[in-house]
């Protein structure tokens, strides 16, 4: 069979960003296209490891109306991420003014939020892997000379994903709550990044 054959039909779609890491391969931010990939972000998101995700229990159709839902908005977009042509995460853009986040602190100009979930790893990992994926996320978000600000929040009880926030360079803001959550900020601002 050819290489072709094997590559999922979100890899051959047009790159919102694309960036090439040493000793790590192509990264390639993709648009979800909610009907063709429901059945895999459906598999990452309903497994106990993404339970912070908040969709454990969430069916098929639950999950194509959520990604229909923020295909549909400007202020909000969804990305499959790919290195060398195979998904290894989602990834998720917003405007916090536009969002109940930002019904929880005071935005700033320039702010722009993100989530990420990573994929399943196949077999134990590979050390380094997250940093490499989020320098290239980072570069994506900051790429947009508007975007003075990276704004996270993760649920609070999340201490891997906080811990990983702080080795990327963010600074923790205040908890806030959320309707389904109690999410911790975290900062990540242009200056911090450089």
């Amino acid at each position: 069979m050819t290489t072709e054959a094997h590559t999922p039909a979100s890899a051959r779609r047009e790159a919102v960003w694309e960036q090439t890491v040493e000793g790590f391969g192509t990264v390639r931010v993709v648009p979800v296209d909610p009907p063709a990939d429901v059945d895999l972000i459906h598999s990452w998101v309903t497994e106990e490891r993404a339970r912070f995700w908040g969709m454990l229990d969430a069916g098929r159709e639950r999950v194509l109306e959520i990604y229909d839902y923020i295909d549909g908005l400007d202020t909000h977009h969804a990305y499959l991420v790919h290195r060398d042509d195979r998904p290894v995460a989602l990834f998720q853009t917003y405007e916090p003014e536009a969002d109940p986040v930002g019904e929880c602190y005071d935005v700033q100009p320039g702010d722009f939020g993100i989530h990420l979930l990573l994929a399943p790893a196949a077999g134990d990992g590979e050390r380094g892997f997250t940093a490499a994926l989020l320098s290239v996320l980072l570069a994506y978000a900051f790429s947009d000379p508007r975007h003075t600000r990276i704004v996270v929040e993760p649920d609070a009880r999340n201490d891997k994903m906080i811990a990983r926030m702080l080795r990327t360079g963010f600074t923790l803001g205040p908890q806030i709550d959320m309707p389904e959550k109690r999410a911790q900020l975290c900062f990540l601002t242009r200056d911090d990044y450089r």
